[in-house]
């Protein structure tokens, strides 16, 4: 039964009505005052491998989880965590809840609308009709493959965006000045600015896009990040002045984790999924294919802080790390610090296996190997999403010799060593990492 409608009462009327004002003319209050800023979108094509009842009502009230940086948590109220509730519906609460948040929230349409489209045409991707099939010419701006699909992944990703009335010209870090918005050929990673107010938004279009063929789960990723003032674009300049001013907004991407305002992660599976976070919790959606809308199906979502499922490729356990190697031994044999045998569960596509860490707990992870000190996954659009969607969620996320969120990156496709998931285990692999020097 669809509950929006039970919800949608007069907002200036009885108490709750009057709990709402209060909260959001203190919020207001504490809002900061800042000049406008430019937002920036950096777009990256690239090839790798339940249900809840309702909770009960409450007034609105800020949840106790870590804040990031210097950025205060969103109030909620207890329609966010009604389940049944439509994403615009609860983006328009936390819009009245948290002015000061209303253009994120309006982003948000866009991502709605884009992982929609996306999930059409992944289904559609395998039919013979279908204009995904095979590979481009061209490789993408780090040596790999590219398959049309993930072309026309990036292609829905940055229209969708478009039309939020933030995004107009494109800058490619292989090309000296900026380009149109929508190339014949987007074959590289690419910077999108445009006047607006206040966000830089990082994300891989089709995450594990290779797995299609043999109809494994994919998956989306976006990070957004509140950029600073020094990224402005003076559309009539001209040559090595454009390139210098494109330097610094790409800059502007190179932040650590710590300061991301929101991320999020579209499922393409069974049913298509939209968890996401704005600082306040982890939230995941539904998309409701009879209505066309996403609905709220797991609110507030808190991982088991213990489980007994790791989720590695452990056809590399001997390349590992040793203090790895020994926690994995360790959890097989049933003898780490949990006493329970884990079991092993990989799919090898990150959305999917961190989306069932987040619900049924477990560790997830690409460690560090011999061949790949570095880690394998990319630190600004993948691993640190997906860390700040765990620890939003009571988990931990470490790449074992230090916290994912604090990695600052030196350039836009720096890769790192990720081990996430239940606080507990990973924890335990937090441990073992100390006092042991690469």
């Amino acid at each position: 039964f669809f509950i929006e409608c039970s919800l949608n009462f007069d907002r200036g009327s009885g108490e709750r009505g009057r709990n709402r004002a209060i909260h959001t003319h203190t919020r207001t209050e504490r809002k900061r005052m800042k000049r406008p800023i430019l937002p920036l979108i950096l777009a990256v094509t690239i090839k790798k491998g339940s249900s809840f009842s309702p909770t009960s009502s409450r007034n609105a009230f800020t949840r106790s989880l870590p804040t990031l940086s210097n950025h205060e948590a969103p109030i909620f109220d207890e329609v966010c965590d009604t389940t049944g509730v439509t994403l615009k519906r609860f983006l328009s609460e936390v819009a009245i809840l948290n002015p000061e948040i209303v253009e994120l929230t309006t982003l948000y349409g866009g991502i709605e609308t884009a992982c929609k489209a996306l999930s059409s045409v992944v289904r559609r991707s395998q039919l013979p009709s279908s204009e995904t099939l095979g590979y481009e010419s061209n490789n993408n701006v780090q040596g790999e493959d590219q398959n049309k699909l993930d072309v026309i992944s990036n292609r829905i990703l940055k229209r969708a965006l478009r039309f939020t009335g933030k995004l107009g010209v494109l800058a490619s870090e292989e090309e000296d000045t900026p380009i149109d918005l929508m190339p014949d050929n987007p074959k590289t990673q690419d910077i999108l600015i445009d006047e607006g107010e206040k966000y830089v938004a990082v994300f891989d279009p089709l995450d594990g896009s290779s797995n299609v063929d043999a109809g494994i789960p994919t998956g989306t990723i976006i990070g957004i990040y509140e950029h600073d003032e020094s990224c402005s674009i003076d559309y009539d300049c001209y040559g090595d002045d454009c390139t210098e001013q494109e330097a610094l907004c790409l800059a502007n991407t190179l932040q650590p984790g710590i300061n991301l305002v929101s991320a999020a992660y579209c499922l393409y599976s069974s049913s298509t999924f939209l968890v996401l976070t704005l600082g306040s919790g982890t939230y995941g959606f539904t998309l409701d294919e009879q209505i066309g809308e996403f609905v709220l199906t797991h609110p507030n979502i808190k991982i088991p802080e213990s489980s007994s499922v790791m989720s590695f490729n452990e056809a590399n356990t001997h390349l590992w790390d040793p203090p790895m190697q020994e926690v994995a031994e360790k959890w097989k044999d049933g003898k780490g610090k949990s006493g329970e045998t884990f079991k092993s569960r990989y799919i090898g596509s990150m959305v999917a296996d961190v989306h069932r860490t987040l619900l049924t707990g477990g560790v997830f992870g690409y460690p560090a190997d011999i061949n790949n000190p570095n880690g394998k996954l990319r630190l600004l659009y993948e691993a640190a999403p997906m860390s700040y969607l765990v620890e939003q969620a009571g988990g931990l996320s470490t790449t074992g010799m230090g916290r994912v969120m604090e990695v600052v990156p030196e350039v836009v496709h720096q890769r790192v060593p990720i081990l996430l998931g239940s606080k507990n285990d990973v924890q335990e692999i937090i441990d073992a990492y100390k006092g042991w020097d690469r």
